[in-house]
């Protein structure tokens, strides 16, 4: 394969790979804020500000909710969109749009959520908090990339990109467990007014409508319906995500040829003096726009408009709002209860094994191969790096649990975990990275 051909290949998961490092740094700030913030002098502000009421509608139509389930069924309905439009894509052109290139991630992100699951449940077991076996089955891209980037810069591309693929497929497994069996009560009338909006969204994906703000307006609708539901909102955000246009109003050849006529027409008309364009300019810029727009996948441009907003705004005021751990002087006595010890373990250890040893099973049967460059160490860094499952882990305990003493006792299995993981993880891969093998 050419260079250029690599090249266009790699850019976009560069550049991925580069966002996820950066707001993993920023997510990381927004964990010790939250925490320093929560055993300062200022805890009962923090406990309290979570708490305010926020309501939105109009006459008799009002939503009225604390801001921390704003936080938690509303903004974070966006992060849902987002993973949405990466599983989308994923599945139609990226790592796992074949049986060849998802089999590995995919069977290895199984790996990783079973075990896990299996230890909490074993471990609590009979348990008021043994429905918490989902909280350890997820893993924090954003962490997880950013410490596999910093660990060492001979790690091969590959492993990086196994590492997004399995997280990805990993997140689709935590929306599946969220949709069956973390939903509350349904009211079906509801749901009935939600699903309404969700046909809408596919007719207009059939009739070729590209607008965003169609699918923005129809999306709010669909999200009140499920809110109101009972079913998770956020299972709508991934609903939605699945009904944007995924394909181009005209192919790339068209879009070279008419690009090159463009670019043409506005060089023969610059100007002699002065820095303003001709009117016969301006007109040409906006054709390139119209251009480029239609070149475009609605899918692709949401997506990249969202993600530094869901990077650097939505997560970090998720991690603000629910990271924030009371470390007393009884911390360390506090952490010996079943709900930390099992979300700690299938962190930690389920998932390395789990990871692991599906890897292994496919590899052995020769079902699947080792990701290009990379060997068993890298996977043993990476399956250890996945026990990273802070953001989608916090966001399953509040869900998995009413007791606020039991969702303490997982964020405090949650915390733990997701450093030892870390550092375990980033050791490793540091290691192999000096060796050079």
């Amino acid at each position: 394969m050419e260079k250029s051909a690599i090249d266009k290949i790699m850019a976009p998961v560069s550049r991925f790979i580069h966002l996820e490092y950066t707001s993993g740094i920023v997510l990381l700030a927004s964990v010790i804020v939250a925490i320093v913030w929560a055993n300062s002098g200022y805890h009962e502000f923090y406990e309290h500000l979570w708490h305010i009421n926020f309501s939105v509608g109009f006459d008799n139509f009002m939503l009225t909710h604390p801001l921390h389930i704003w936080i938690n069924d509303g903004l974070m309905a966006i992060f849902f969109f987002v993973i949405g439009l990466e599983l989308k894509r994923e599945f139609m052109e990226g790592e796992l749009s074949s049986l060849k290139k998802a089999s590995l991630p995919m069977t290895a992100a199984l790996g990783g959520m079973l075990l896990p699951a299996l230890i909490y449940f074993a471990i609590n077991k009979g348990t008021d908090a043994d429905h918490g076996w989902g909280i350890p089955m997820a893993t924090d891209i954003a962490f997880a990339l950013a410490l596999l980037s910093m660990a060492s810069k001979n790690i091969p591309v590959s492993v990086k990109v196994f590492l997004s693929a399995l997280a990805v497929a990993d997140d689709l497994g935590a929306v599946l467990v969220i949709a069956f069996f973390y939903t509350a009560e349904i009211n079906f009338i509801s749901l009935a007014i939600g699903g309404g909006f969700l046909l809408v969204l596919i007719a207009g994906n059939l009739l070729g409508i590209r607008s965003s703000l169609f699918y923005l307006i129809i999306g709010i609708g669909v999200w009140i319906g499920f809110l109101l539901s009972g079913v998770h909102a956020t299972i709508a955000g991934v609903l939605v995500a699945f009904t944007i246009p995924a394909v181009t109003k005209i192919n790339e050849h068209i879009y070279s040829d008419n690009l090159r006529k463009l670019s043409h027409d506005f060089e023969t008309d610059i100007p002699e003096k002065g820095s303003l364009i001709t009117p016969k300019q301006n007109k040409t810029i906006q054709k390139v726009k119209s251009l480029s727009m239609a070149a475009e996948t609605p899918l692709q441009t949401i997506e990249h408009a969202l993600h530094p907003w869901v990077a650097f705004g939505i997560m970090p005021l998720f991690a603000l709002a629910n990271a924030g751990i009371v470390i007393g002087s009884d911390f360390f006595s506090s952490i010996i209860n079943p709900v930390s010890i099992g979300v700690a373990a299938g962190l930690i250890i389920g998932k390395f094994i789990g990871i692991l040893l599906f890897c292994w099973i496919m590899v052995k049967l020769k079902l699947a191969s080792l990701p290009e460059q990379a060997n068993w160490k890298h996977i043993a860094g990476v399956a250890l790096l996945a026990g990273i499952g802070f953001t989608m882990s916090l966001f399953v305990s509040g869900l998995a649990f009413k007791n606020p003493v039991f969702i303490d006792q997982a964020k405090y299995g949650i915390l733990i975990a997701s450093v030892l993981a870390g550092l375990l993880g980033t050791v490793v891969l540091k290691r192999i990275g000096k060796s050079g093998s």
